[in-house]
């Protein structure tokens, strides 16, 4: 009997959703303390420091490209959506920006030091593709990290993943699902990348999509402060970074 034929991503449904939300400029969903302990965890964890060339894939209109450009990394913003390109590039003029796909990268092998997925990954239902090509545009002991949403943080999963009985599909696109981090983890190492794991709480939203949610939004962002960053609560933390290094 073939095999299945593993899952591919939408791409139509990628840019439409980010063409509209670049055409309001309305997906910063981030407080800027989120976004800083996002820029401190990539510096810690891939040890990179100023001057490195960073790619960050999935940059939307900028915003980590821009935090990655003042701490003095040399960074190239890539995303899929042509409206969020062109509002990234009239936002930060002096930075590079460029429309293309994460699975078929416009770039040469070997071109960066250190690449940052910016919560990109989780919207690829097999994400192997992606992670060759990270892997072809690094440096030999280049360093990437990605962040993405844990399956195992319960309002995570309760909110954002399909098998909850309490999925809401506001504010996302029919590709993305919170990833299981050994898994994901797994990808990267078969692949030939050295990989390590890391969980991130403590992150308070500005925006989320559902007015309904919303009303929630204080409360959620307390837990998320008080209880997922006690250290036995770690792994339920609804951040996971997976990183390392191109041998």
């Amino acid at each position: 009997m073939d095999a299945m034929p593993a899952p591919v991503q939408d791409k139509a449904k990628e840019i439409l959703f980010f063409d509209r939300h670049a055409a309001a400029d309305s997906y910063d969903v981030f407080m800027p303390v989120a976004k800083a302990r996002i820029l401190d965890a990539f510096a810690r964890l891939t040890t990179l420091g100023a001057g490195a060339r960073i790619l960050d894939v999935g940059c939307g209109t900028g915003a980590f490209t821009a935090l990655l450009h003042e701490r003095g990394y040399q960074p190239t913003g890539l995303d899929i959506s042509p409206k969020s390109i062109t509002l990234a590039r009239r936002k930060f003029p002096s930075i590079e920006f460029t429309e293309g796909d994460a699975e078929n990268l416009p770039f040469a092998d070997a071109s960066f030091d250190g690449v940052l997925l910016s919560g990109i990954v989780h919207h690829f239902p097999d994400p192997r593709r992606l992670v060759s090509e990270v892997l072809r545009v690094l440096k030999p002991g280049g360093r990437f990290m990605a962040f993405d949403p844990n399956r195992a943080n319960p309002p995570m999963w309760l909110y954002r993943d399909h098998a909850s009985p309490l999925y809401s599909n506001v504010g996302v696109t029919d590709n993305e699902r919170p990833i299981r981090a050994g898994e994901l983890a797994a990808v990267f190492r078969n692949l030939g990348f050295v990989v390590g794991t890391d969980f991130l709480a403590g992150l308070p939203y500005r925006f989320i999509a559902s007015p309904t949610a919303r009303l929630a939004l204080p409360l959620y962002n307390f837990i998320d402060r008080w209880l997922f960053t006690l250290p036995f609560m770690k792994p339920l933390s609804p951040f996971v970074l997976t990183y390392g290094e191109k041998p």
